[in-house]
Formats: C-alpha cells, structure tokens, sequence
C-alpha cells in the first residue's frame, strides 16, 4: 500500500514543503522547507533573505521561479541535495511530524500531484516522485 500526499489539510499534510514547520538550516530560522528550497536557487544573493523572510510559502514559491532573478548556474545539480537537506532539518526538528513519518513505516510515499513529474507522480503516475522519495529516505535515517 502506498500513502499519498498533496492537500496540507490531509492526513500526511505535513509532507508538503508548503506546510508551516519551522526550523533552523544554515544558521537561520525557516518558516517552510518551501522557503529554504527557493532561497537557495539564489544563495549568497539578497534575493535569498528576500525569499526566507516572505509571510506564506506561495510568495517563496512564485518568487524562486521567477526567472527575471540570477538563477545560481548549478541547480540542476544541487537541488535534489537540497531538498534532502531541508526536509531532513524539518523533520529531525519538529517531534510531530517526524513521528508522523516514521509511522509510515516501509510504505511508499507519493506526492500525488498531476503537473509535477519531477518532485511528484504527475498526472498518469509516471513521475519521478522525488520528494516522496527524499521522504523515505529521511525516514530511514531519522529510524536509526
């Protein structure tokens, strides 16, 4: 059997980057993983403290895809990497949630989203899943 997640209201809500958890990550206070992920497409630029002190998660969100703004040259490469990073500091620091996630067990984590085929299922399932899959790999760690 395999948990799907995509609505923050759900059962496995707290999965979602959009989810208000926060945390510490480099020497700084998170309101999202959301906030994290987007800063860091411009990290050491202004536009990533821009991006962590934005009030919601969308505004992070629409800002790091604005590609008026200096997209750092590596990101294609780094931000798998990334995302581990602030999904693990989400869930190592907030008791909650991370009891939530080990309670998954060995089951399969999907984002169950039908327009994004990298970080979800995508529409027809065929998507890579990654955050689903960067969940259970933070649940294996965080089960040690």
């Amino acid at each position: 059997m395999a948990i799907y997640f995509y609505k923050i209201k759900d059962e496995y809500g707290c999965f979602l980057n959009f989810a208000h958890y926060e945390f510490e990550l480099d020497g700084k206070i998170w309101m999202t993983s959301e906030h994290y992920f987007q800063a860091q497409k411009f990290s050491g630029t202004e536009y990533e403290e821009i991006i962590r002190l934005l009030d919601n998660p969308m505004k992070a969100a629409e800002t790091g895809r604005n590609r008026d703004l200096p997209l750092r040259e590596d990101w294609e490469q780094v931000k798998d990497d990334i995302m581990r990073k602030a999904v693990l500091a989400k869930f190592s620091q907030n008791e909650e949630i991370k009891n939530i996630l080990l309670s998954t067990a060995e089951e399969t984590i999907i984002e169950n989203t039908s327009n994004d085929y990298y970080w979800g299922c995508g529409k027809d399932g065929s998507g890579k899943n990654m955050l689903g899959i960067i969940l259970m790999e933070v649940r294996e760690k965080l089960s040690i």
